[in-house]
């Protein structure tokens, strides 16, 4: 039988790839550089056309850029009127900005356990978890795959709750044939390099409702308005005249920012290609694979992933989940762990939390890695990852 590098043999590939990575192009670069030799770094043209390109690819009506995915679900909760005695739901597997938005606010956070064939929110969970003080629910698309939008909107509008979908992993995914951003009260978008598309840093918030809107313009720059017809205070004096008149924050996006996004969504539907190319290699390979699960994935759901998960059955192995993701780094897969479940981090510990809370997303986390996919990817690329997965189940096939 063929050794695993760290038994002695061969690595896979001699040159380490990872899990996530930006692909830059040279229009991309002379976007921003362009900026750059302009009049505006920030608070300039480049962030409306980002915002207007956003709104023309979702579907949506309005888009707040910001600057980062976790400023966007600030934004989204200040716009929902969340504040202290309110109760938040999302899920624990996720990045811990999802949750911690809702204690920005003063807010309490509830987790509802996932579906564990698909990773995302159950939405039979969140409704057990609703109670008089439970004001929105923060749903992610986790990997990319939508959750079932329809059941949450019915069950947030029966409850009269505030549903706002964490869509950082989900720009250009498709729910029922629409597309994420236009679906939910509020979608909060992430542009961190490692997503389908990207400003360096930098987010957005998108919703269909003008009031919703407003209050996010507000929130995101200081809580201050130019708009005479918001304005309370002094009669307009002139031109420089302003008026804060909510408490917001520095969460703005650079023109730099916002020009090489609006570069990247020129592109989005080359990348979502490609991603969906080695989704479906992948697949393929592993499906037969003993001890290998793939995600699951809901009809309704057209994907574009941004990451690809695999799950250990460890009753067919005989290693453990660390012992197979080191043997895949010394083959040269560097590969990545999303996400240790939210609950589980010290500070949440200490805000009353245990550990079995949600036994369904607890029981995923230990056995799921994430392997490389992003559209710079080469065939030798997804080969290698493809062997490297192969040649260690094999190895420690019970």
């Amino acid at each position: 039988m063929e050794n695993l590098a760290i038994h002695g043999g061969e690595p896979v590939r001699k040159s380490k790839i990872f899990y996530g990575h930006q692909l830059i192009e040279d229009d991309d670069i002379q976007a921003v550089v362009e900026v750059l030799k302009g009049d505006y770094l920030t608070c300039g043209p480049y962030v409306e056309k980002a915002e207007r390109a956003l709104e023309a690819y979702t579907g949506a009506k309005y888009a707040v850029a910001v600057s980062n995915g976790t400023a966007a679900l600030h934004c989204a909760c200040i716009a929902a009127g969340i504040g202290p005695g309110d109760e938040v739901i999302t899920t624990p597997l996720t990045f811990a900005a999802s949750a911690n938005c809702a204690l920005y606010c003063g807010a309490d956070v509830v987790f509802a356990d996932i579906d564990p064939e698909t990773y995302n929110i159950d939405p039979t969970s969140i409704e057990s978890k609703i109670t008089d003080r439970t004001k929105a629910v923060v749903a992610v698309d986790f990997t990319g795959q939508a959750v079932r939008i329809g059941e949450i909107r019915e069950i947030c509008d029966r409850h009269g709750l505030v549903f706002i979908e964490d869509a950082a992993h989900s720009i250009g995914t498709k729910y029922n044939g629409k597309m994420v951003g236009s679906l939910a009260d509020m979608t909060c978008f992430s542009f961190h390099p490692v997503k389908t598309v990207t400003a360096g840093e930098g987010g957005a918030v998108l919703t269909n409702n003008e009031e919703l809107y407003k209050k996010l313009v507000l929130a995101h720059t200081h809580g201050v308005t130019h708009d005479e017809s918001m304005m309370e205070g002094a009669p307009h004096e002139g031109p420089w005249y302003y008026e804060e008149i909510s408490l917001g924050y520095n969460y703005r996006i650079t023109d730099f920012q916002a020009a090489l996004l609006t570069s990247q969504l020129a592109k989005i539907d080359r990348f979502i290609a490609r991603r969906k190319e080695i989704v479906d290699r992948y697949n393929k390979a592993f499906a037969d694979l003993p001890g290998i699960m793939v995600q699951k994935e809901i009809p309704e759901s057209d994907t574009c992933r941004h990451l690809y998960i695999i799950r250990l059955d460890l009753s067919k192995l005989t290693c453990t989940r660390r012992e197979f993701f080191d043997a895949m780094s010394a083959e040269g897969v560097q590969c990545q762990i999303h996400y240790v479940p939210v609950y589980w981090f010290p500070h949440y510990q200490r805000l009353g939390f245990e550990k079995g809370l949600c036994p369904k997303a607890e029981e995923v986390y230990q056995s799921i890695m994430s392997i490389p996919l992003y559209p710079g990817m080469s065939e030798t690329d997804v080969q290698d990852v493809i062997h490297a997965v192969t040649k260690i189940a094999r190895w420690y096939s019970k």
